[in-house]
């Protein structure tokens, strides 16, 4: 269905159960008449500039240097330091039209925030490399479908992926599951949070919100923005930031101290921890 503020929804066991709302507060149908229309006056300015360089070409006048998408030469735009044609030129400009297409989608529509820190950045590489697939309303409603499906392996996954990064020089970082407290590396990084760290803290965090029955943090306001809130706030060391479920104390090597408010959230952590390496923890009381 599609309306002037389209919505594109999922139902949680593909055929079965309520609907819900997969890509909220976007306009599909805008985003992909923008993208038409930009293609097309893309496709415009092209052929203005062939028809200029014959024109320029036949009356033997000099054709100047432009500096458009790659570089343009007479014949063609330079990709990847080649000439190229005009169909590459298109499928270029096209795929940087799309990455930027997709970013929007992620950011907007919060399918970022349940993403592990590996997807987020398995994704944003495959953004920055303008490696995505064509914007279309059929693609956008595969590629969100299973990120929607595959939320569950995500957030244990995140889980795994944090502990494992964790460094066993810090006597409070135990190397068979989580305690009180952790000691997480480069939380900051040159004054301001680090967006490699704070999307592994999202991992922990995601966890807690869904134990208590809450949707996952809005990834524009989760760990990246309490961490970046603190740093700004004080010029004394250690800065502190805190929500609901953890207490950080922000210190000048760049390392964060991370205190658990709920024993009881630690224990679902390590029931993760658990299921991924069984012989770590002794199994869990029912």
């Amino acid at each position: 269905m599609t309306t002037q503020a389209e919505t594109i929804f999922v139902t949680p066991d593909g055929d079965a159960g309520p609907q819900q709302e997969l890509i909220p507060s976007v306009s599909i149908a805008n985003l992909l008449q923008q993208r038409e229309a930009v293609l097309t006056l893309f496709r415009e300015a092209l052929d203005k500039l062939e028809q200029a360089h014959a024109l320029a070409t036949a009356a033997r006048l000099g054709f100047p240097d432009l500096s458009m998408a790659r570089g343009w030469r007479g014949n063609g735009i330079r990709v990847t330091g080649e000439y190229a044609t005009r169909t590459t030129l298109l499928e270029t400009f096209q795929a940087c039209v799309d990455a930027g297409g997709w970013t929007t989608l992620l950011n907007e529509s919060g399918l970022r925030s349940i993403m592990c820190a590996s997807k987020r950045k398995e994704v944003d590489e495959q953004l920055g490399a303008e490696k995505v697939p064509e914007l279309t309303r059929e693609a956008i409603r595969a590629t969100f479908a299973t990120l929607h499906d595959s939320r569950v392996d995500m957030f244990e996954q995140g889980v795994i992926e944090c502990f494992r990064r964790l460094s066993w020089d810090y006597k409070t970082n135990l190397p068979q599951k989580f305690g009180k407290r952790i000691v997480m590396r480069y939380l900051t990084s040159y004054g301001s949070a680090n967006h490699t760290q704070t999307d592994h803290l999202d991992d922990l965090l995601r966890v807690f919100h869904l134990c208590d029955g809450k949707p996952e943090a809005d990834h524009r306001s989760a760990s990246y923005g309490l961490i970046s809130s603190a740093m700004q706030a004080s010029s004394l060391w250690p800065k502190r930031a805190e929500n609901e479920y953890v207490a950080v104390r922000l210190f000048k090597n760049q390392n964060g101290h991370v205190t658990f408010k709920r024993t009881d959230l630690i224990q679902r952590l390590n029931r993760i921890i658990a299921k991924h390496y069984p012989d770590a923890l002794p199994a869990p009381k029912d």
